[in-house]
């Protein structure tokens, strides 16, 4: 098996109170008087107004090996920045658009345990099916938005009512598109109403590269991206931004999927996470002999961690709430590899070729870019 794809040592820890993706919505909504952090681009600090586009699934790492088709967005100011931990869609759009980290804001991985059950919180269902009158999503998640500014949020129209939407959405007015070009003119549109910040939101990066991984379909869909971004930029009032970052970055995994060892199963109750983050809820009074038996087990090709290790090395943030670290499992199987371990009960549609959720640099750095319309 060709799993070894990376020298990463060490995992990639969030530095949540300087150049990370839940400090963009605070900075850009920040009282008057107060300075935007430096770690802002350029173009936004003399910005009369700013869209922020959240290309969902763009990984720093994956933009810049292929920077020749993305020549718009190459131009543009800025740098890398980290996301958060796990390094996934349902955790780190909430913390974009709350501000917040996951210890606070609770939405702590793709699938957690919450009340017994293994939430999947993009679809906000359990093996019992839809499951928003038994988590109703404002009790889980139940700070709001932007601050309570009302930013309007341009995103998929069939995605407005989604109960993961309104976990991290609610009270925002939806400013729903069908077609990928009608993005630049919704967001023009907005700006020149005289709205300061528009949130929007784009996903073919991710669906691409989960369904077909790198190569032609991706770069493809890059090409497009940036073209997106040219129209968008062109769209602006005088004197308004565009500011772009990402949820996420990538790894291909392909077939590389590994079943967790039959001595750490034997002593797992259930898992939760998604397969390069998995958590592992040990059988009770299990939890010490599961933690040995994965590390002996599984520690050449992920980092092995305790919940109590995760939490105290700040990987969720300096706060995790009792309730919120409830949710976590008792033993992550983090992929430091380009490995992906199985989970029966988490399957979608189609085999994902490329993955993302653990702490490597190819997953954590995302693009924090603008261009301003003169």
């Amino acid at each position: 098996m060709d799993w070894r794809f990376t020298v990463n040592s060490s995992p990639i820890i969030p530095a949540y109170s300087a150049a990370n993706v839940r400090g963009i919505i605070p900075a850009l909504l920040a009282p008057s008087g107060v300075p935007m952090p430096s770690w802002m681009p350029a173009p936004i600090h003399d910005a009369a107004q700013v869209a922020v586009l959240v290309i969902d699934g763009l990984g720093w790492e994956q933009l810049q090996e292929r920077a020749a088709l993305a020549p718009t967005i190459g131009a543009m100011r800025g740098g890398p920045v980290t996301t958060v931990v796990p390094s996934t869609t349902a955790t780190a759009l909430t913390s974009i658009t709350t501000g917040l980290t996951p210890g606070e804001h609770g939405l702590v991985g793709y699938r957690m345990e919450v009340g017994g059950d293994v939430l999947n919180v993009l679809r906000w269902s359990t093996v019992n099916g839809d499951a928003r009158r038994i988590h109703e999503p404002a009790r889980l998640q139940p700070f709001v938005p932007f601050m309570g500014h009302p930013v309007p949020v341009v995103s998929k129209a069939e995605l407005e009512r989604s109960a993961f939407t309104e976990a991290h959405l609610r009270g925002s007015m939806a400013c729903g598109w069908r077609l990928s070009s009608s993005l630049p003119v919704i967001i023009g549109e907005l700006l020149r109403r005289g709205e300061p910040v528009v949130y929007a939101y784009y996903d073919g990066i991710d669906k691409v590269a989960h369904e077909r991984g790198f190569g032609p379909f991706y770069d493809a869909e890059l090409r497009l991206v940036d073209q997106l971004v040219a129209n968008i930029i062109e769209a602006l009032p005088a004197g308004a931004a565009l500011l772009i970052t990402a949820d996420h970055g990538q790894v291909q995994v392909g077939t590389n999927t590994l079943a967790p060892a039959r001595e750490v199963l034997r002593l797992t109750r259930t898992s939760s996470g998604e397969g390069r983050f998995r958590w592992l809820h040990a059988k009770p009074g299990a939890a010490a002999e599961l933690l040995v038996a994965a590390a002996e087990a599984h520690s050449d090709v992920a980092w092995v961690v305790s919940r109590a290790e995760a939490i105290d090395s700040g990987w969720f943030g300096p706060v995790v709430s009792p309730p919120v670290a409830g949710r976590l499992g008792d033993v992550a199987l983090v992929a430091r590899e380009a490995v992906s371990f199985d989970d029966p009960a988490d399957s979608g549609p189609y085999p994902l070729v490329c993955r993302h959720g653990s702490l490597t640099s190819a997953e954590m750095l995302v693009p924090l870019l603008a261009a301003a319309r003169s």
